[in-house]
C-alpha cells in the first residue's frame, strides 16, 4: 500500500526457542556421553563390590568382604583354569578361521559389478539372524533324529554324529554355528577395505609384470593389515565373550566341556547362586578384553602413523 510506512530494517526481532550459551555448549553436547559413562559404570562398579565379597543368595546372611579371595581361590581352582583355556581356544579358533574365510569371500568379490554386490547382501543374511536364534536353527538341522546335516553326514559314511551332544565333536559345532553367523561381518570389512585400496600401486605392479600372489602379499596385505585389525579386534572381543551360541546349543556342556567365561558366569549365579564368585569371573573376563583392546589399539596405531610416514 502507497500510504503504509515501512518498518524499519533494523527492528529487533523476536527469537524463540531455548537459549545456550557458547561456554556452556561443550558441556550441553557431551552430557549424553556422560549419561552413557554413567549407566555403564554403575553396573561396573557393583561387579567390582560384589567381586571382593563372599556372597551367596542362599546365603545372605553370611555375607561378608573377604578382600580378593574369590581371585586367589581362581590359582587353584581347577575349573576356572579350564574355563579360561576353553574361552581362548574357542576365540582363537572363530577368528582364525572367520578371518581366512572373510578375506578369501573378500577377494573373490572385490571387482564392483552387479553380481558381486547382489552376493554380497545375500552373504550378510546370516549376520542379520539373532544369535540365539541361529544356534536353535542349527541345534534342530543337527538333531540326529531328523537333522538335515546329520542326514547329509550319514551319506559320507559318518553314522549317528553326535555334534554338539558329545565331548569330542561339540567344540566343533558351535565354531561352525560362530563361523556361520560371523563371517559375513570380517568379510563386509575387510570388502570395504579393499575397495577403498589405491589402484595406483597395482598398475604399477601390473605395468611390471609382478605376479599377483606377490602383489597380494607385498601389496594388498600390507595395506590391508588396519582393517584385518580392526576386523580381529571387533570378532576377538566378541568371541572371548561368546554366551548365546555356546548356551543356547549345549548350556555349557557335555558336562565342563564348553564353559566359557561368560556360561560360567551364568551357572554361577543363577544356578549355584555364588555372587561373589560370578563378579570376579566377569572381571577377569574385562581384564582380559580391556587387555587384548590395548594392544591391538595400539598397533593399530602404529600402523596408521606409519601410513602417514610419521613412524
Amino acid at each position: 500500500m502507497a500510504g503504509a510506512t515501512a518498518a524499519p530494517s533494523n527492528a529487533p526481532r523476536k527469537k524463540g526457542g531455548l537459549h545456550i550459551s557458547r561456554s556452556a555448549l561443550p558441556y550441553v553436547l557431551s552430557l549424553p556421553a556422560l549419561l552413557v559413562c554413567i549407566g555403564i559404570l554403575i553396573p561396573f562398579v557393583t561387579a567390582v563390590w560384589y567381586s571382593l565379597q563372599r556372597y551367596r543368595l542362599s546365603q545372605p546372611w553370611a555375607q561378608k568382604f573377604n578382600w580378593g579371595q574369590n581371585y586367589l581361590d581362581f590359582l587353584y581352582d581347577s575349573s576356572f583354569w579350564n574355563t579360561l583355556q576353553i574361552s581362548l581356544t574357542y576365540a582363537g579358533l572363530t577368528v582364525g578361521i572367520e578371518l581366512v574365510f572373510g578375506l578369501s569371500i573378500a577377494l573373490l568379490l572385490q571387482k564392483r559389478s552387479t553380481l558381486n554386490n547382489f552376493v554380497s547382501i545375500m552373504l550378510l543374511m546370516p549376520l542379520m539372524t539373532a544369535p540365539a536364534l541361529a544356534a536353535l536353527m542349527w541345534k534342530l538341522m543337527t538333531n540326529p533324529g531328523f537333522g538335515i546335516l546329520s542326514y547329509f553326514a550319514s551319506l559320507i559314511g559318518l553314522e549317528d554324529f553326535r555334534w554338539a551332544s558329545s565331548p569330542s565333536t561339540a567344540l566343533f559345532t558351535v565354531v561352525l554355528v560362530d563361523i556361520w553367523v560371523y563371517t559375513p561381518f570380517i568379510m563386509i570389512l575387510l570388502l570395504a577395505g579393499l575397495r577403498s585400496l589405491p589402484t595406483q600401486p597395482f598398475e604399477a605392479a601390473a605395468l611390471d609384470g609382478v605376479p599377483r600372489l606377490q602383489q597380494f602379499f607385498r601389496i594388498t596385505l600390507p595395506m590391508l593389515l588396519p582393517y584385518i585389525l580392526t576386523a580381529t579386534l571387533f570378532r576377538l572381543l566378541d568371541s572371548i565373550q561368546q554366551f548365546d551360541i555356546i548356551y543356547a546349543m549345549t548350556q555349557g556342556g557335555p558336562g565342563d566341556r564348553l564353559t566359557v567365561f561368560q556360561v560360567e558366569a551364568y551357572l554361577d549365579f543363577f544356578q549355584s547362586t555364588n555372587i561373589g564368585r560370578s563378579a570376579a569371573l566377569l572381571m577377569i573376563l574385562w581384564a582380559i578384553t580391556f587387555f587384548l583392546s590395548n594392544i591391538f589399539i595400539k598397533n593399530w596405531l602404529r600402523l596408521r602413523e606409519r601410513a602417514r610416514g610419521t613412524a
